[in-house]
């Protein structure tokens, strides 16, 4: 009996960023198959935002695509420990901005049959890091 591509985990790596904080902010995400393939990648602009909300709003956006795939079992990987942290329930959300993200995360997290959140290194996370200087690049020109 075969695995249907349901019953895999796709990996999703999710960056957000900002210069200056608050300045102007990108997400970059990208969604990979259980075969190590690039099912998706997004790179936007978010406006003015803090470091912090960006990699919120990477994580929702990167979730929201996964969903719409159909994606049922999912590896999360972020560079941000706060936010990582603030998922895993080892940090209390403080930040009165960022507690509906918060929410709104945990909403789409526990729309997954299967899901963790882990953090990485940047290091390990740089496809999405280029994805967010490629959003801030393009808009700020």
């Amino acid at each position: 009996m075969s695995a249907s591509r349901h019953d895999l985990r796709y990996r999703l790596y999710a960056d957000g960023g900002a210069r200056g904080n608050p300045g102007p902010a990108g997400i970059g995400v990208r969604l990979l198959s259980p075969e190590d393939e690039v099912v998706e990648e997004l790179a936007d602009f978010i406006g003015t935002a803090t470091n912090n909300v960006a990699e919120y709003e990477a994580l929702l956006a990167g979730l929201e695509l996964a969903l719409d795939r159909g994606v049922q079992r999912l590896d999360v990987f972020l560079d941000s420990e706060l936010v990582v942290r603030q998922l895993n329930g080892d940090y209390r959300v403080r930040d009165a901005g960022l507690k509906p993200l918060w929410e709104r995360a945990r909403e789409l997290l526990d729309r997954f049959h299967e899901v963790e959140v882990h953090h990485v290194p940047r290091a390990q996370n740089r496809a999405a890091d280029a994805l967010v200087n490629r959003a801030i690049d393009e808009a700020t020109r």
